[in-house]
């Protein structure tokens, strides 16, 4: 093996040698990496959980299977979306949503209809287990959009009440609800979220069933 000796200092191998110098070229570049952004996860919060009077959970004759609305660009992923202006998208930094949002959607959807009690036979596109109705949607909307200086919440779905089998639409309808935000700060605009997506499961659970129901096995 190939030695070299400085005066003074005890030999070292040339493997050594770039080995030393890799490390010198490597530590310069390690102190000039961005730091990575701290990021808040935050779950989509709900209200407490209110049953259907006790005339009104009888069960009814049919099952349904929820699927994760359809969602496209940023609406598809786990940023907590704001329109600062009109035709501008943008996210609320260092903030996230525990899952995407249209799956955040559909376990809200979920938790509303188990708490309302009529429809008993209850499942998700998680199993997809066989169902007498699906309830398939396009998300257009989940963000909070300033209005005269102000954030308001805005969840907009286009929602098809459908027979499995043969893919028939039975109905169809489109939900929107707009809810004033009590701040600027991202935990109020999560508040103002979870008030709004409470307010839409309510709003569709009356409207699946009685579509249901008209248009039942």
């Amino acid at each position: 093996m190939i030695r070299c000796r400085a005066a003074g200092r005890r030999p070292f191998s040339v493997r050594s040698l770039v080995a030393a110098l890799g490390a010198a070229l490597l530590l310069p570049a390690c102190t000039v990496l961005p730091r990575p952004e701290p990021v808040d996860t935050y779950l989509l919060p709900a209200a407490a959980a209110t049953r259907a009077s006790e005339a009104a959970t009888e069960t009814l004759p049919w099952s349904l299977r929820i699927a994760t609305p359809a969602a496209g660009g940023h609406l598809a992923s786990a940023r907590i979306v704001v329109l600062p202006a009109p035709s501008r998208v943008s996210v609320y930094k260092g903030a996230n949503w525990s899952d995407p949002a249209p799956v955040l959607l559909r376990d809200r959807l979920f938790e509303a209809f188990r708490a309302d009690g009529r429809v008993r036979a209850l499942s998700s596109d998680e199993r997809r287990l066989q169902a007498d109705f699906e309830l398939d949607s396009d998300l257009r909307a989940f963000q909070s959009e300033y209005r005269d200086g102000a954030p308001e919440i805005v969840i907009r779905l286009d929602a098809r009440l459908v027979r499995p089998v043969g893919r028939r639409i039975v109905a169809s309808r489109q939900f929107e609800l707009r809810r004033p935000v009590a701040g600027t700060a991202v935990p109020e605009v999560v508040r103002a979220f979870g008030a709004a997506a409470d307010a839409l499961s309510a709003e569709l659970v009356g409207w699946v069933i009685a579509e249901g129901q008209a248009a039942r096995p």
